[in-house]
């Protein structure tokens, strides 16, 4: 599998987060923008999933594709996330892992390898997201 690249962003709660620091956990990392239903629509349902995995060694991270911050620092207020939310303003990162559409999520396993990348968001994906984290966790 190939290494995931690394980055560091600016997070909502004011400090920065960088993937190599996150190593020994397994990484969901969900590309998103306030523009995309689907991804308004599924942001409650990635809440749940950082609740009930994060004791397993498992962090979910919310990559916020905008050119502007303002609007999901907006929505987010009326959204109770406790998983960190990242601001890629110039989609460099989201780039990086050859995420064109939105929502997009990306699976980073324990060494730092990518396993699979899901592209958009249909009622009933959280529940393949939940296999695989299952499946990763567990390596």
């Amino acid at each position: 599998a190939p290494a995931a690249p690394d980055f560091a962003l600016p997070a909502r709660d004011g400090g920065e987060v960088r993937l190599s620091e996150l190593k020994g956990q397994v990484v969901m990392i969900n590309f998103w923008a306030t523009w995309c239903g689907p991804c308004r629509q599924e942001m409650p349902l990635l809440q749940q999933i950082h609740a009930k995995y994060e004791p397993l060694g498992f962090t979910m991270l919310g990559v916020n594709v905008e050119p502007d911050s303002v609007a999901a620092q907006n929505w987010l207020k009326g959204m109770p996330v406790t998983f960190p939310i990242l601001f890629d303003t110039d989609s460099a990162v989201a780039g990086s892992f050859g995420v064109e559409g939105m929502p997009s999520t990306v699976f980073v396993d324990r060494k730092g390898q990518v396993r699979y990348v899901h592209r958009g968001y249909k009622p009933g994906d959280e529940a393949k997201y939940a296999d695989m984290i299952r499946s990763l966790v567990k390596e």
